[in-house]
């Protein structure tokens, strides 16, 4: 074998090293924090590795690069007004860095959309055992009020809302929307009634799970992903944001209650969320150009706690994405992040309706969805705080970037419609 050969078969090698490391940060992700971090490692190791092989930086540029390059550098500028610079510097490079490295890990090393597919078969499988574990731990599990979810005054029959591997119910029902969201998407676009069956029987399977979280923001943001479908695919799944809720509604009372509790204004959760966001909103006015410091709400948010009383646990985010962001980073970063936001979705959205492979379209308009989901629950909550959710945030935005890339657009946008929604 010539030096030429051994050198392409050198790359081979590490190509597959590097798709099957992603793979394994993409199963991990839901279920393994600490496998996932391994798996990100080595596959960065593998590529850094193929750059030096090929002597050649592997590197795509993308239409988001001058963003998230300004993201970086203003969460990093936010570390000056920190309370305890050092405490923000380490939650900075490891939780930033690890955001950007899956991104660019993702766009540097995924091509084509069968390597997509296997990657969302892979998230696929990985949220089926979280809901499984989380049906497990509904009926052999331990009673919620040690943890002080739920007000167990205004709910006295609910002991158990199911949290699964992401440690917390909110985080758990923002996942599994997540994960119906592009299931949704995925067996609307399918050919054959069996795939349809099993994206279905799967979406089946978290929804259940879901309402099992008993958390009233992701049910809501469940409605936003219903609304996407309806008015991108067919409007008569406009119906299922009446149907579904009606039967939940009368086959569960504790379900009646925690949804009749988002509109009552003595409802402790409600309460102290809008205390939170007075208290943050005086953060933003005082720190207005760079924020508090990234990763900083934690230390700062008692200097703050003009309402909340009494309160035994640490407040770590103002449940309201919008406001922390702004609150830690300042305006301008938080600005940033929503144009990055908003840019994801538009191309998200411009390839639901104009990409020329029908799977594709269909994970679009599911990786849309879900993108619409997050946005609207961050308006009553962050599920983004948490590292698991971060990442899978950031995977969804590098796999549209990555369509985007590769995509073979058909210029007429009815044209293509009618043929997705064939």
């Amino acid at each position: 074998m010539n030096i030429g050969s051994q050198a392409i078969a050198v790359q081979h090698r590490l190509d597959y090293f590097i798709e099957y490391s992603i793979m394994a940060v993409v199963f991990f992700l839901p279920l393994s924090l600490n496998a996932t971090s391994v798996f990100l490692a080595s596959g960065t190791v593998f590529w850094v590795w193929k750059m030096i092989a090929n002597r050649h930086m592997n590197f795509r540029r993308t239409p988001f690069d001058l963003l998230i390059v300004l993201l970086v550098v203003l969460s990093a500028a936010s570390i000056w007004g920190a309370p305890d610079r050092d405490y923000s510097i380490y939650n900075y490079y490891h939780l930033m860095g690890r955001y950007i490295l899956l991104y660019y890990l993702v766009i540097n090393n995924i091509y084509s959309i069968d390597q997509v597919r296997r990657l969302i078969y892979t998230l696929l499988v990985s949220a089926f055992f979280v809901a499984v574990y989380g049906f497990y731990q509904y009926f052999y599990g331990v009673d919620i009020s040690a943890f002080h979810w739920v007000d167990s005054k205004q709910f006295p029959d609910l002991k158990m809302r199911v949290f699964s591997t992401l440690y917390n119910p909110n985080l758990l029902a923002g996942f599994l929307v997540t994960i119906m969201a592009i299931a949704g998407g995925l067996g609307l676009s399918a050919y054959r009634i069996k795939v349809k069956l099993v994206f279905f029987g799967l979406i089946m399977v978290m929804g259940v799970c879901l309402v099992l979280t008993y958390s009233r923001g992701a049910w809501l943001s469940l409605l936003v992903v219903l609304v996407t479908f309806g008015v991108l695919y067919n409007r008569k799944l406009l119906w299922l944001l009446v149907l579904v809720p009606v039967v939940l509604m009368l086959g569960h009372d504790v379900f009646l209650e925690r949804m009749l509790s988002i509109i009552n204004p003595t409802d402790t959760s409600t309460t102290v969320r809008l205390a939170l966001w007075r208290s943050t909103l005086t953060m933003i006015r005082d720190h207005p150009l760079l924020g508090i410091g990234w990763g900083s709400y934690l230390l700062v948010y008692p200097h703050y706690n003009f309402f909340v009383y009494n309160c035994g646990n640490k407040i770590v985010h103002a449940h309201n994405m919008y406001l922390h962001i702004a609150a830690e980073i300042g305006i301008p970063g938080f600005l940033v992040f929503l144009t990055l936001l908003l840019g994801h979705i538009r191309n998200a959205y411009r390839l639901a309706i104009g990409f020329a492979d029908r799977w594709g379209a269909g994970l679009m308009l599911g990786i849309l969805a879900a993108l619409l989901g997050l946005a609207i629950g961050g308006f009553t909550d962050y599920v983004l705080f948490n590292i698991q959710m971060a990442m899978i945030f950031w995977l969804l935005n590098a796999l549209v970037v990555v369509v985007y890339l590769d995509r073979a657009v058909i210029k007429n946008g009815n044209f293509c419609k009618k043929r997705f929604m064939g």
